[in-house]
């Protein structure tokens, strides 16, 4: 299709806006932490549940033009609001550390960081940690990180922010008021009331959540549900 003023996007279009700081902070920190040895990767914004502040997903997506795959970094924009984005580009390093271990290292099982992974961490400035603080442990299941100070990604960031590089778009979710009816509860159902369960139009129901994601199911309360996308029980 050939570019017209109607087909040719606005430098100021929200969506191009968005999509290229991401991929502008994934391409300097690809050269100034990895050595530019990091392949493209397609990046989303994703949200998971309020917990998940990113996460990598290795060949998640195929081209329908060729027999190409690549993997998937997603970023939460829940967590984009404010002037601080140190915090965001953490994220973003933390999941280019997975995508590089993909590629070069030896990946554990699903969602599991291993030693290799909190190395590669380290080595580029960011400390691993099961609590995102000091004295947390370095490989599991769950982590964050926190900056070490003078470290690679604390003098590449400072140099990033010194350039005028910022987050424009942020998802309102959290600002946006809404009826208390409408909180929690689906549709044709009440808010749930102890144990989990709600009333629904064909009896009560227990409500399950996945640890992990915060993703949510009804159904009878003697059920044992497992989370398609964690693959975890739901309690």
């Amino acid at each position: 299709m050939p570019k017209t003023k109607a087909t040719r996007p606005a430098k100021s279009a929200p969506t191009h806006e968005a999509m290229n700081e991401l991929q502008s902070a994934y391409d300097y920190f690809n050269k100034e932490l990895f050595g530019g040895e990091l392949p493209a990767c397609l990046i989303t914004l994703q949200r998971k549940g309020h917990r998940v502040m990113g996460y990598f997903s290795p060949q998640r997506f195929g081209s329908n033009k060729s027999k190409k795959q690549t993997d998937e970094i997603a970023m939460n924009p829940q967590y984009f609001k404010g002037r601080d984005h140190t915090e965001i580009l953490q994220t973003l390093v933390h999941e280019m550390c997975h995508l590089w271990q993909q590629h070069f290292g030896m990946p554990s099982r699903r969602s599991y960081h291993n030693k290799e992974w909190a190395a590669k961490m380290i080595e580029i400035g960011l400390m691993p940690s099961s609590t995102g603080k000091e004295g947390g442990k370095t490989t599991g299941q769950h982590m964050g990180d926190y900056p070490i100070g003078g470290g690679p990604f604390v003098v590449a960031t400072k140099a990033l922010f010194k350039s005028g590089f910022a987050i424009t778009w942020y998802d309102r979710a959290g600002d946006i008021k809404k009826p208390p009816s409408l909180i929690t509860a689906p549709e044709g159902q009440e808010e749930a009331g102890e144990g989990g369960e709600v009333k629904t139009p064909s009896g009560t129901r227990r409500k399950f959540t996945c640890p992990s994601c915060d993703a949510t199911a009804y159904g009878k309360g003697s059920l044992k549900l497992i989370c398609g996308e964690c693959m975890k029980p739901m309690g």
